[in-house]
């Protein structure tokens, strides 16, 4: 069986190609970007307020317990620097690659469909009434008996993009896809029964949901609201992962399909190769992707072996 040289593949040797092969998605990432900026610019939907509905949004104005600049850091960079330190130790750009693009797609696409949905709605936030009403002093249309604010306009905007929570879905996008990828790293699905596996695949969704919390705690948020924000990152980050990566309960959950195929492609070059000159011998990369336990077992030597993740891989019979 042929070697897996998880070392073989760096960013300096193969970084510029990985990164043009994917120019299109680099791409389509920009441009959601753009979107994402358009979204927060224009006014979201005004809907009715009249003075029967202020009672359940009468709560106090408060600050956010996890500021606007903090979910970034929480959802994008954490992972990031995770990313960065399994690519230190094993040394596949692909893996590196991968994971980065996966992540800002499921923050990005989960940004785009947030604030559209926000925008779309115009539910107002708990503490409405006192963005509407900073004074106190009510004051509504004598015919529609529809709000009139006198408040700050941007904090009136703001007030108007409660549904969903763009906090939960940021944060459960770029952690769950988080979950997700420590999941397959860790081989978390081997069927050996290790709960201390579960434990660190819990532990991003966990600091997910106190940043859900936080929301309806510092009145910026209804329940409704985290609740379909968490639910929709969540499975934004399942589809970008999967999209890029295999389940982590396959043998192969612990690289990308690309590093896989890559594989697959320079095998059969390979073998090519040795039929058009069956005199010359060319070692092929790997053998579908597969490493055996038993190898292990009985000592054979495999190449950059000291790459591979402390736990087993994969844990096949």
């Amino acid at each position: 069986m042929a070697d897996i040289q998880l070392g073989a593949h760096t960013v300096k040797s193969h970084g510029v190609k990985v990164a043009k092969f994917h120019m299109h998605d680099w791409i389509i990432l920009l441009l959601l970007v753009v979107i994402e900026i358009i979204l927060n610019v224009i006014e979201p939907f005004h809907r009715f307020v009249g003075k029967d509905m202020m009672t359940d949004l009468k709560y106090p104005l408060k600050s956010n317990t996890v500021p606007f600049w903090a979910v970034p850091m929480i959802g994008i960079v954490l992972p990031f620097v995770i990313f960065l330190a399994i690519y230190y130790r094993r040394r596949d750009v692909y893996d590196l690659h991968h994971a980065i693009l996966g992540l800002l797609f499921s923050v990005l696409i989960t940004g785009v469909i947030t604030d559209a949905i926000k925008d779309g709605v115009g539910r107002p936030r708990p503490d409405f009434f006192w963005r509407c009403f900073p004074d106190g002093k009510e004051d509504y249309d004598s015919v529609t008996t529809n709000v009139r604010c006198h408040g700050e306009p941007r904090v009136i905007k703001e007030g108007h993009k409660s549904f969903p929570s763009g906090h939960s879905s940021w944060s459960f996008a770029g952690l769950g896809f988080l979950s997700w990828y420590l999941a397959g790293k860790i081989q978390a699905f081997d069927r050996r029964g290790h709960v201390a596996k579960l434990c660190i695949v819990f532990l991003p969704l966990l600091v997910a949901s106190l940043v859900a919390i936080s929301r309806v705690d510092d009145y910026w948020h209804h329940w409704q609201d985290v609740f379909a924000g968490g639910i929709l990152g969540l499975i934004v980050a399942s589809f970008c992962y999967l999209q890029f990566f295999p389940p982590p309960y396959s043998v192969n959950g612990w690289g990308p399909h690309a590093y896989f195929q890559m594989l697959a492609d320079n095998q059969n070059n390979a073998q090519v190769t040795h039929t058009v000159n069956p005199l010359s011998t060319v070692p092929s990369e790997i053998d579908a992707g597969y490493i055996h336990t038993e190898q292990q077992q009985h000592g054979i030597s495999m190449r950059s072996l000291s790459a591979l993740p402390d736990i087993e891989v994969g844990g096949r019979q």
